[in-house]
């Protein structure tokens, strides 16, 4: 099974109102078809009264099988309110600027 649908699945006891698994692999240097680098949007009750750092550890506890063989997880946590008040969207990630694929180039001197 892949990855993104494993995370989806342990997700679901969140009762999440909004849920979107990214897998964001392909904007780094790795294969293609690789399952390493994933963004999470999930709104969920359960977020309710927690701060950030609650939030992404409830969610990484959930995940720590899977957060042994992935490279990075960006959690989007909110409650319905704040999904709300952001329109229902989030911002893109930022493109990959490490790897050996990046270009160093020599100080000029």
């Amino acid at each position: 099974m892949l990855i993104k649908n494993v995370i989806e699945n342990k997700l679901q006891v969140l009762q999440p109102h909004f849920l979107e698994v990214i897998n964001e692999s392909y904007k780094h240097n790795v294969p293609k078809g690789s399952e390493s680098h994933f963004k999470v949007i999930i709104v969920a009750d359960a977020f309710e009264g927690k701060r950030l750092v609650a939030r992404h550890r409830m969610v990484n506890a959930m995940l720590a099988d899977e957060l042994r063989s992935i490279h990075a997880l960006v959690l989007n946590t909110m409650t319905p309110a704040e999904w709300a008040d952001r329109d229902e969207a989030v911002h893109d990630s930022p493109p990959c600027l490490g790897g050996s694929s990046r270009k160093h180039s020599e100080p000029a001197g």
